[in-house]
């Protein structure tokens, strides 16, 4: 797409323009009693609410459920080259400080609708950029955001990881591949909170690492020394290393992939680790952890990182019975003055009923435990005040008697 030139016009229906108005950056379907003009789906339409009054400017996608996603809520604000390159350069400015922290070289440059960009993630790792474009908008202005970036941040290359459902609901294909420069290598090497990781950007979960994740696991190293801990979904194992280098006496990693396992130890030896005592095991969690409970086996820290058990409303109540059961399983695995660090990255679980949850699992495990810190994604991954639904990582530490 070379030109802002709007398309159209999206009209509400009566009453329904003030999330508009509160700068949500989302109109569903429901919301709209007409369009006017010939739009293309993608294109950049105005938004007025029922009495024609201008409301704001975003893109057309009558595909999805979310049929607006909203760009600016200023009338003299063009969406062109400049819009992209202005609001692409906010977002990696924001990012300055990480960006002059030589112990870390892996984190998020653009959060989506939070960056005021819906639907575009861009990640940093080392001399690489992973972007994924998730919506029919910024696919059509692919282009001149890697333009852009190649502009402002001078990248080895920049790889695409669009392989994510929410494209298939946009109507398009998932795509992954090389858009620009060099061709990444297998593994990049980066450095986080000043440990050495590897990292597979073509394969790996999300964009190749959990990089919302890096501020919580900078919190658990001082709840590590001596200590026995167990990494539960540990993938390539962060929060392991994270807590070897916190003194850990033993460290146990359980993953049910034996790739992300694999990637584990040599993360473990990339940070002079590999003598340690580390255990690598795969299997079902659940399973496994069921497993230590008939042992007897206990430990001083449990870290509960699970994917995502919630991808829509409709599966919060399954993925709340898995998250209390995983919990439970925790409780009863902890020594008296154990640790647990547990998260949920359900956007459908909120904060409270994720904190109901634990509180449900510590009562059945008949465990008195006091909540001694909050955990939630890094600040790399904001969220605008005017879209909550940002907010999708949680947690807590626990202290457990």
């Amino acid at each position: 797409m070379t030109n802002g030139g709007v398309s159209g016009t999206v009209v509400l229906k009566r009453n329904r323009a003030r999330p508009v108005l509160q700068r949500h950056p989302w109109i569903f379907s429901g919301a709209i009693e007409r369009i006017e003009g010939e739009v293309s789906e993608g294109n950049v339409v105005e938004v007025r609410d029922a009495g024609r009054n201008w409301l704001a400017r975003g893109y057309l996608n009558r595909r999805s459920q979310i049929a607006v996603r909203l760009l600016t809520w200023q009338q003299d604000e063009p969406v062109d080259r400049a819009f992209w390159r202005r609001r692409l350069a906010r977002a990696v400015a924001a990012r300055q400080t990480l960006a002059d922290d030589p112990t870390t070289t892996a984190y998020r440059l653009v959060h989506a609708e939070s960056d005021y960009l819906p639907g575009l993630v861009v990640d940093r790792y080392s001399e690489w950029l992973v972007v994924q474009f998730l919506t029919l908008g910024v696919e059509r202005w692919r282009d001149e955001i890697v333009a852009t970036l190649v502009d402002l941040l001078a990248p080895r290359g920049i790889y695409e990881r669009s392989d994510v459902e929410a494209r298939t609901k946009e109507g398009l294909e998932q795509r992954t591949g090389s858009l620009w420069g060099e061709e990444p290598p297998e593994l990049i090497e980066v450095l986080e909170n000043g440990h050495r990781f590897l990292v597979d950007i073509r394969r790996g979960h999300k964009t190749g690492f959990y990089l919302d994740q890096r501020e919580n696991r900078g919190r658990l190293p001082a709840f590590c020394n001596e200590a026995e801990v167990l990494d539960v979904f540990a993938y390539s194992g962060a929060f392991g290393v994270h807590a070897a280098a916190g003194g850990a006496a033993q460290v146990t990693l359980v993953e049910s992939s034996a790739p992300a396992l694999d990637l584990a130890q040599r993360n473990f030896a990339l940070n002079g680790f590999e003598h340690r005592s580390v255990e690598y095991v795969e299997g079902d969690v659940f399973s496994v952890l069921r497993g230590y409970r008939a042992q007897g086996r206990k430990f001083d820290v449990v870290v509960l990182d699970p994917p995502k058990f919630a991808r829509s409303e409709r599966e919060v109540k399954r993925a709340a019975r898995a998250y209390k059961d995983v919990n439970l399983l925790a409780f009863q695995l902890l020594r008296p003055g154990g640790v647990l660090f547990t998260c949920s990255c359900s956007g459908a679980v909120s904060a409270d009923l994720f904190q109901k949850i634990v509180f449900g699992a510590a009562v059945d495990a008949e465990r008195d435990a006091q909540i001694v810190g909050h955990l939630a994604q890094g600040s790399d991954h904001p969220v605008a005040l005017t879209f909550p639904e940002g907010a999708y990582l949680k947690g807590l530490i626990c202290r457990v008697w």
